[in-house]
């Protein structure tokens, strides 16, 4: 994909529900998610996530790779070879977005603030998924309060849950966000089964692998990692003075060589981990960064998902 405008969403403030500059703003995201992604799910009713419905259709042979909690157990004791039942695309799918707009989401350096990508993958997520019956919804979660936006369909329904997003305030200082608490706010009450995204920057504690595989085990789920250059590294600018944006504390640095490299190291280990738990939930990993075209890493995403559905099918 060629670059363009697209590479970084608008910016949407900290308008108020009604405000025309906020109507424009997710007017334009609109029209370049639906123009640069129409197609890419063109004749596959699977979502973002190409994959099982919950509805049960023929088995077929095991191959390696194949989720085991799809073993056809009767057809297997019948043949003496393993057996995976396939799932029916569900035609009317529920979507929930878990989105995390925590104190450490009102920062970007590059072309947006990292608030802004979750608005625009809440859009994608919308776009990708609407029609056909689909009905969507949403925790908005800030720290200090959660939105719940019910689970709906319709186009109308679907500019005021964005809206919702896009205007959540930022916490007050010192609030931290708890992901692991909006994670588990989705199972109450009970849904029927559908696909859960979780949109954050996930720093912090990894203390969230509880709640979100109680999810998995009923829901397909995406995390949807939003990150912002100076999340992985540091710039080599000397004494500067830093603030943690949650908790409101500043400290003075001096970035050299090597405060950059531990910084660096630090950040590696941490995205590990939540790779890693994530994998644990049986969740594939998004990302998306303010320095870089959002929607062509989306393209390359769903291109790669649904490639491995494909392969999974033969």
């Amino acid at each position: 994909m060629t670059a363009s405008a697209s590479i970084h969403p608008p910016s949407f403030g900290r308008g108020e529900i009604g405000d025309p500059k906020l109507s424009a703003a997710l007017r334009t995201l609109e029209l370049t998610v639906k123009r640069k992604l129409d197609g890419v799910l063109h004749g596959n009713h699977l979502g973002l996530i190409p994959g099982p419905g919950s509805e049960p259709g023929e088995s077929r042979m095991y191959q390696p790779g194949d989720d085991v909690r799809r073993m056809d157990w009767s057809v297997t004791a019948r043949t003496t070879h393993p057996h995976v039942r396939q799932m029916i695309a569900d035609r009317e799918l529920e979507t929930w977005l878990v989105v995390d707009m925590s104190a450490s989401m009102d920062f970007g350096t590059a072309g947006c603030e990292k608030r802004d990508l979750a608005v625009a993958a809440a859009a994608a997520i919308t776009y990708l998924n609407s029609g056909g019956g689909n009905r969507l919804g949403a925790l908005i979660s800030n720290g200090s309060q959660t939105v719940r936006v019910p689970a709906r369909s319709g186009r109308q329904h679907e500019q005021s849950m964005l809206r919702a997003i896009a205007t959540m305030p930022s916490a007050p200082a010192g609030v931290r966000g708890d992901l692991g608490e909006a994670i588990d706010a989705l199972r109450r009450p009970e849904r029927r089964r559908g696909m859960a995204v979780i949109i954050s920057d996930f720093l912090g504690p990894v203390n969230w692998m509880r709640q979100l595989r109680a999810i998995s085990a009923r829901h397909e789920v995406l995390g949807i990692e939003i990150l912002d250059p100076r999340d992985i590294d540091l710039p080599d600018v000397g004494d500067v003075v830093l603030q943690d944006t949650e908790s409101g504390l500043t400290r003075e640095y001096h970035i050299d060589a090597a405060l950059r490299e531990d910084f660096a190291r630090a950040a590696a280990a941490h995205r590990a981990e939540v790779a890693r738990t994530l994998r644990r939930c049986n969740a594939p990993v998004l990302t998306l960064r303010t320095d870089r075209d959002w929607i062509a890493d989306i393209v390359r995403f769903v291109a790669s998902r649904r490639r491995g559905a494909l392969a999974g099918q033969q």
